[in-house]
C-alpha cells in the first residue's frame, strides 16, 4: 500500500502509460514474468500501450505469438502451473470466447482440482468499452463473463492511479486475474501516479466523490461518466457520492451498501450490457443489504442490449451518458 505518511512524487501518466509502467516495474523485480500475445512486441499492441518494453526485456518474455488465443492462453495456463507468472494479452475483450476453455474450465479450477498443490498466477489482460469505432466484433464490455466463475479474480480498474497499483496486485497474486482496461481511457483518462512503488488489494473499492443525496456506483469508464453527471448535479443542489468498486471479485460489499444506506438512492452504472450484467448483480447486493434505507428503487443504467453498431451516430446512443445518468438522478430525487 502507498505510504500516506511520507509525500512521494506524483507525476501526470494517461491509463496506457500507467498500465505499461506497472507491467516494467513488475518485469524488472521478478524474472520469472512474461508477456504474451498478438503484437505485443514491435507493435506494442494496437493501443501502443506496451511500447518499448522488447528493448528493455527482449523477445524471451515479451512474446510475439501466433493468431490463436486458445493457443497462448493454454501456454500461459500450463506456464504458471510451472513456476512462471505470464501476463497473456487478449487484444480485444470480445476474443474471450476463445479461451473460454482455458479459463474457465483450467485455469479457475486447477488449485481446487488437484486439492491445492498447483496453483496459477496468471494475468489475462483484455479490453473493454465501445465508442471507438470498432463495430460489433471489438466492442464489448463482457467483464461479466469471467466474474461469474468461482476461482477467477476480475479488475476493472477507471483511473491511471488504480490501474497501475491493481496491475502489479494482479501479477503478484497466485491466482487466475482477468484483468480488464477500457480502450478508451488509454489515451483520454490522465491523472496522478506516485513515483514511488505502491500496491492496491484486490476487493477494496473507492469512494471517487462524497455525497449525501445519490449514490453512483460505476465500473470502468462509467466512473468518470458518473463523475462528470455529480459535477451537473451539484449544479442543482443535488450531492451525488460515486463509488467505484476497483474489482468485479472480490467485490467489497461493504463500501457499497454502506454508501447507499447514507444516500438513500442508487443507480449502478455499467458499460456491459444490462441483462444478467454486473450492473444486475451490484442492484441486488445493494437492494438486499440497504432495503430498509431506500427512498426509491434501485436503478439500473447500462450499455443498450444490441450489439454494438459501427456508426458513430448510433454507437453513441448505445453506451451511458453523462446527461442520461443526470436525468435519471434528477428522477429518483423527485426533481
Amino acid at each position: 500500500m502507498l505510504d500516506t505518511q511520507s509525500a512521494p512524487a506524483l507525476r501526470d501518466l494517461t491509463f496506457g502509460e500507467a498500465i505499461r509502467e506497472a507491467i516494467a516495474e513488475e518485469m524488472r523485480r521478478d524474472k520469472t514474468i512474461v508477456l504474451m500475445g498478438e503484437d505485443v512486441a514491435e507493435a506494442g499492441t494496437t493501443f501502443k500501450v506496451l511500447t518499448g518494453l522488447v528493448d528493455e526485456f527482449g523477445k524471451d518474455r515479451i512474446i510475439d505469438t501466433p493468431i490463436s488465443e486458445a493457443g497462448f492462453t493454454g501456454i500461459g495456463v500450463g506456464a504458471a502451473m510451472t513456476g512462471m507468472r505470464p501476463i497473456v494479452d487478449i487484444m480485444f475483450g470480445d476474443f474471450l470466447t476463445l479461451i473460454m476453455d482455458q479459463l474457465v474450465n483450467q485455469a479457475a479450477k486447477i488449485h481446487y482440482m488437484s486439492g491445492g498443490k498447483w496453483k496459477v498466477p496468471l494475468v489475462v489482460r483484455a479490453t473493454m468499452g465501445a465508442t471507438r469505432r470498432s463495430a460489433a466484433q471489438h466492442s464489448q464490455s463482457l467483464h461479466a463473463w469471467p466474474s461469474h466463475i468461482p476461482g477467477l479474480k476480475v479488475v476493472v480498474p477507471s483511473t491511471p492511479y488504480d490501474a497501475k497499483g491493481l496491475m502489479k496486485s494482479a501479477i503478484r497474486d497466485d491466482n487466475p486475474v482477468v484483468f480488464f482496461e477500457d480502450k478508451i481511457s488509454y489515451t483520454k483518462v490522465k491523472g496522478q501516479v506516485p513515483s514511488e512503488e505502491y500496491t492496491i488489494p484486490l476487493g477494496v473499492g473507492d469512494v471517487k466523490r462524497e455525497g449525501r443525496d445519490i449514490t453512483f456506483i460505476g465500473t470502468s469508464s462509467m466512473v468518470q461518466v458518473a463523475l462528470g453527471a455529480a459535477t451537473m448535479l451539484e449544479e442543482v443542489g443535488i450531492s451525488a457520492e460515486v463509488v467505484d468498486p476497483r474489482t468485479t471479485w472480490p467485490l467489497d460489499e461493504k463500501t457499497l451498501i454502506e454508501s447507499v444506506k447514507k444516500t438513500s438512492r442508487c443507480i449502478v452504472m455499467d458499460e456491459g450490457y444490462g441483462r444478467y450484467g454486473v450492473g444486475a448483480e451490484f442492484a441486488a447486493l445493494v437492494a438486499e443489504g440497504a432495503f430498509y434505507n431506500l427512498d426509491a428503487p434501485v436503478t439500473r443504467l447500462c450499455a443498450m442490449h444490441v450489439p454494438i453498431p459501427f456508426s458513430p451516430s448510433l454507437e453513441d446512443v448505445t453506451v451511458p451518458t453523462e446527461r442520461q445518468a443526470f436525468d435519471l438522478a434528477m428522477k429518483l430525487c423527485g426533481r
